[in-house]
């Protein structure tokens, strides 16, 4: 049933990314001939005007198209991914059964290596059951993906650490159901926190980042300090990158420093299975200084566009004047296109206030992107439903969060 369940979820994910790269073939296809200038009709073809937000407006169709099928690629993925998870997980558990048996051979069979393979069974039955629980959201990565469907970093670390301690946990207790009266109180004193006091500090100091960064985010997002999209799936690449695709060395050193330690703290679980692992307070110290400067990172990343001047935009052989209806401005400044904007559909929903009217910035093709809307530029009209006299400037990216306003004077 389960077979039958996955093999008809592939068939899905499949087919919906066929249609997704089709909808993308299709979409780079008109983007080049229309940056070309061709399949312009008659009708508008001698109004630059009128043929550039025909453009726009064709481009804006289709990548919304694009936008639609990578969703519904994205959900598919998320259906099918649970199961490849477990196949991760129990692939785990047969390594650790292949490795005790190899290294059981010169110094034998022990009560501890039981006890692992005893510990390393419940996980795995508990992670598969909590996969299938949540099947929909993608099984095992449900807890690591955030409010803007992106895994996340301090999560990931945070349920690593998790269940390493909840592993070591149960090692311990697996040795105590046939160890001894003598041997029980050794392995009561194992759980104290004489040995496991630096890896308990670091389990409640990943913990704590967690949820802090996820308040830190959610403030800056409500108080229009920082630009969030939601993603059309979760990537490996979002543990170490921003949400524009770009390495983050706050990200990189975090998850770097923690796998170091992990790994530091599984080969002391190996070498003294009766105690948790003892983790020097100098390499605790190495996470703490890491997750700080993780945390600041999160702080200072991001923030809001901002609107440094409007100029005029003058044609070739036009004449220097005042900005009057029906002209084209520029607006400079930074932050038009916050991170993970940078698709079409996305820049289709910039929109620049021009006193009391909403212009759509116009997409503007050329081979291989677009010119228009930048980063640091914006080019739109100024319609003539904008009153003659002084008018309030402001931007409104993909995100929804506004910039400042500049005041520009208009003339008949």
């Amino acid at each position: 049933m389960a077979v039958q369940e996955a093999r008809q979820c592939d068939e899905c994910t499949h087919g919906a990314r066929e249609g997704h790269r089709r909808a993308v073939a299709a979409f780079l296809t008109k983007r080049d001939e229309l940056a070309a200038g061709q399949g312009l009709p008659a009708a508008v073809a001698h109004s630059p005007g009128a043929s550039r937000q025909w453009v726009s407006d064709e481009l804006t169709q289709s990548a919304r198209t694009v936008a639609d099928r990578s969703r519904e690629a994205g959900d598919s993925w998320l259906h099918v991914v649970w199961w490849r998870s477990l196949l991760v997980v129990w692939a785990g558990v047969l390594a650790l059964v292949l490795g005790q048996t190899v290294t059981a051979i010169g110094s034998g069979w022990t009560g501890a290596r039981t006890a692992g393979l005893l510990a390393a069974l419940v996980m795995g039955g508990l992670l598969t059951a909590c996969a299938r629980l949540h099947r929909a959201r993608g099984g095992l990565l449900a807890p690591l993906i955030g409010d803007d469907n992106r895994l996340s970093t301090s999560r990931a670390v945070a349920t690593a650490w998790v269940l390493l301690v909840a592993f070591a946990v149960l090692v311990l207790t697996f040795q105590l159901a046939w160890a001894s009266a003598a041997e029980r109180h050794a392995l009561t004193d194992g759980l104290g926190l004489g040995g496991g006091a630096g890896t308990l500090s670091v389990l409640a100091l990943v913990c704590a980042v967690a949820v802090l960064v996820r308040r830190v985010v959610a403030v800056r997002v409500l108080g229009q300090r920082l630009q969030k999209l939601r993603a059309d799936r979760p990537r490996l690449a979002d543990l170490l990158c921003d949400d524009g695709g770009r390495g983050s060395f706050a990200d990189v050193q975090y998850a770097l420093f923690s796998v170091v330690a992990m790994v530091f703290a599984l080969i002391r679980l190996a070498g003294r299975p009766g105690q948790l692992p003892d983790l020097p307070w100098g390499l605790a110290l190495l996470v703490a200084v890491s997750a700080a400067t993780y945390c600041a990172g999160k702080y200072a990343e991001g923030g809001r566009p901002v609107v440094l001047s409007v100029v005029r935009v003058r044609e070739a052989g036009d004449l220097d004047g005042p900005i009057r209806m029906g002209d084209d401005i520029e607006i400079r400044g930074v932050g038009f296109v916050p991170p993970g904007a940078a698709d079409a559909d996305r820049l289709a929903r910039m929109v620049v206030r021009i006193g009391v009217v909403h212009v759509h910035v116009p997409l503007i093709p050329v081979p291989g992107g677009f010119a228009n809307p930048t980063d640091t530029v914006l080019t739109v009209p100024v319609p003539v439903d904008v009153e003659p006299g002084p008018v309030d400037i402001q931007v409104v990216t993909a995100a929804g969060v506004e910039s400042n306003c500049c005041l520009i004077e208009v003339t008949d």
